[in-house]
């Protein structure tokens, strides 16, 4: 083995998205995954011996112990790994970078040089890649009344759910966080730069992986009543050069869309539907919620946080 290699180790690496970070990760050369004994993975005094040995540390673990784990990389000092958190623990804690690259320009220096990066959740990755340029190019006052829709394949609801599916035991569609209390609403709120709290509407389906995630717009209620030419062109300008988020028209498309043709790679599209005359518009976002969403993001944000080429 190199020496040259940058070594990982995967905390919770038997999880769904644990395994898809191994699994792209082991298609890049400059790494090298590291693995702790099955039996002593919830060993305090083992993690942190690991976490001593390698480059960066990826917490795929629910909340209250991707917590745990950073307290004990935090008894390293100055020996500890860089992070990145996949869960949701950290995402708008103080000290952490938001691990979505295309946030704004020069956001992926700023992962760059972080020690510590939150990656996103699957549903703002693609409400903030719609709304942050509106807000930012001033189509879109911070205290407009958003509401958010969304469809994911159930791969992102874990194991129970995952099972339920498979064994049809699950409905062929629901809608679910009707409590209005969706973890993923703090940091849809924060990075999309708004200052009212969105209504989120999430739903799954009866399909492994994709997801759609859609803005209705009223034309009328935004500041200078834009077009939909508007919207789209800021959308454009704002990922431009973009190796992996795409604007695309809504010609063509016959008024639908599907969420499953981005599965498996780490690409977003963001599109505008809209009719000028009736003064409203669709912000619509597609990708796979395993990939950009979770996985994907994640060894794009591992890649610029060790200094190695881009996929």
């Amino acid at each position: 083995m190199s020496q040259n290699l940058k070594t990982i180790f995967i905390d919770g690496e038997a999880g769904t998205t644990g395994l898809g970070i191994r699994e792209r990760l082991a298609v890049v050369p400059e790494v090298a995954v590291k693995s702790i004994d099955p039996d002593k993975r919830k060993d305090p005094a083992a993690r942190k011996d690991m976490m001593a040995s390698v480059d960066l540390v990826v917490l795929c673990l629910p909340d209250d112990a991707a917590k745990e784990s950073v307290a004990l990389a935090d008894q390293l000092g100055a020996g500890a790994p860089k992070i990145v958190d996949a869960a949701t623990a950290h995402r708008v804690a103080p000290g952490w970078v938001y691990g979505f690259a295309e946030l704004e320009p020069g956001h992926a220096a700023k992962i760059a040089k972080a020690d510590r990066v939150a990656n996103p959740g699957c549903y703002p990755t693609g409400a903030i890649a719609l709304l942050r340029p509106l807000v930012d190019a001033g189509l879109m006052a911070p205290d407009h009344a958003v509401t958010v829709n969304a469809v994911s394949g159930y791969s992102g609801g874990g194991k129970s759910m995952i099972e339920d599916f498979e064994t049809g035991v699950a409905p062929a569609f629901e809608l679910y966080g009707l409590g209005l209390r969706h973890k993923h609403l703090p940091e849809l709120q924060a990075y999309a730069r708004l200052t009212r709290r969105p209504i989120f509407v999430p739903s799954v389906g009866n399909f492994r992986q994709g997801m759609l995630v859609s803005v209705p717009l009223h034309l009328d209620m935004l500041p200078g009543r834009p077009g939909v030419a508007d919207l789209h062109h800021a959308l454009a300008e704002r990922y431009a050069g973009s190796t992996y988020v795409r604007v695309v028209t809504q010609d063509g498309l016959g008024g639908k869309i599907e969420p499953e043709a981005l599965n498996d790679t780490n690409k977003l599209e963001l599109m505008v539907f809209g009719q000028d005359d009736l003064g409203q518009a669709v912000l619509v976002a597609r990708l796979d919620n395993l990939g950009k969403g979770a996985s994907g993001a994640a060894v794009q944000n591992i890649r610029l946080m060790l200094g190695l080429p881009e996929a």
